[in-house]
């Protein structure tokens, strides 16, 4: 039972973006193969959670990029969780080229009963045998995001696929950010700083449902997917 755990991969077409390098959402895609793999070899997977009553909830997500790596490159993909807080919990990845240090980041989680709907506490969620990193390999706070967007620019609408669905009956983590990016052109997406991309998930997405993209611009520029009542559902950061 490793408390870090390692995925090789070469970057091929399906990742990758129209610079040829491994795209911004295929880079968190990948975080979340990971962590998914990772999680049911320490017995804390989808399955095993399943059986216990509980569910995973990715609370929010950063990702720092120091060089995005181009088609067919060699990458690896380290990942560790880090010892939960009482009902929080983070987990670290690093993407590599070699000894280059490409990205990293981290997601906080939550663990949901599936049967009160509740937040459960963390403790015993993980073996006791398990030695976890004390802290984040990136100690920076998550940024806080104004979730006010009634000024801001509105973007186009998202309307929730099949194919957004995952395991839990709502919208997957990965398809909120692959959905904002579709509905930004390609000459605008240019323009938009990606060396940090950070997301707060508010409010689960079903589907059917129609999402509205709100843009607001200064110092940094921020994103929100709204649900038709006005709830923002994701928050996100680019800077």
């Amino acid at each position: 039972m490793e408390a870090s755990y390692e995925m090789r991969h070469t970057v091929l077409p399906s990742l990758c973006d129209w610079e040829a390098r491994l795209s911004v959402d295929g880079t968190f895609g990948l975080c979340m193969d990971i962590a998914t793999a990772h999680a049911q070899l320490l017995g804390v997977g989808a399955a095993e959670m399943q059986q216990r009553g509980l569910f995973w909830l990715t609370v929010k997500t950063r990702m720092e990029f120091f060089r995005r790596p181009v088609m067919m490159e060699e990458v690896r993909l380290v990942t560790r969780p880090i010892r939960p807080e009482r009902v929080r919990a983070l987990r670290d990845y690093a993407l590599y080229a070699g000894r280059e240090l490409l990205a990293r980041g981290k997601t906080e989680w939550a663990v949901m009963n599936t049967q009160t709907g509740r937040l459960a506490p963390m403790q015993g969620i993980f073996s006791p045998e398990l030695e976890l990193a004390p802290q984040s390999q990136d100690p920076t706070p998550f940024d806080r995001l104004d979730p006010d967007f009634s000024q801001a620019e509105t973007v186009g609408s998202y309307r929730v696929c099949s194919t957004d669905i995952d395991l839990g009956g709502h919208m997957n983590n990965v398809a909120y950010l692959r959905a904002m990016l579709g509905l930004l052109s390609t000459a605008r997406r240019k323009d938009l700083p990606q060396d940090r991309v950070e997301l707060i998930f508010r409010v689960p997405c079903f589907e059917g449902e129609v999402l509205t993209l709100l843009h607001r611009t200064g110092q940094v520029h921020d994103f929100a997917l709204v649900k038709a009542d006005g709830t923002p559902a994701v928050l996100a950061r680019f800077a």
